[in-house]
């Protein structure tokens, strides 16, 4: 599987398999992403960044990071230190078919006021 942001300045490739998407809700990916964020995740080793040109990262919280493409905006992945170097990745990146569902929303509580979730996917407020 192979992604990218909007102007290709990011490529990656992810290798193994890949879970399904969680769709997040918190303050932090809406402001980030402009919505909500979608975000499959990977295992340590199963990323690699085959081009970075313009890859930034923005330490967002404490042990937290995520990585953007500094020319075209696009958020690209998430990761904190206590998931051992798993990295959650926006699948909405990600290039053709990707087999992957939405499993879940989490941070519901905190959704903008302009949208409401209409799928039968489970929800968590927190």
């Amino acid at each position: 599987m192979q992604g990218s942001c909007l102007c290709g300045g990011v490529t990656y490739r992810l290798t193994g398999p890949l879970r399904d998407s969680v769709a997040c809700h918190c303050v932090q990916c809406r402001k980030t992403s402009g919505h909500y964020v979608s975000a499959t995740q990977v295992g340590p080793g199963q990323l690699e960044i085959t081009r970075d040109e313009t890859l930034t990262y923005y330490t967002s919280s404490p042990g937290a990071r995520r990585g953007f493409c500094n020319r075209c905006g696009a958020s690209l992945f998430w990761s904190h230190e206590a998931d051992n170097g798993a990295v959650s990745v926006m699948s909405g990146t990600l290039d053709g078919p990707t087999g992957i569902a939405t499993a879940k929303h989490i941070f519901t509580a905190f959704k903008g006021d302009y949208y409401d979730i209409a799928d039968d996917v489970p929800q968590y407020p927190d």
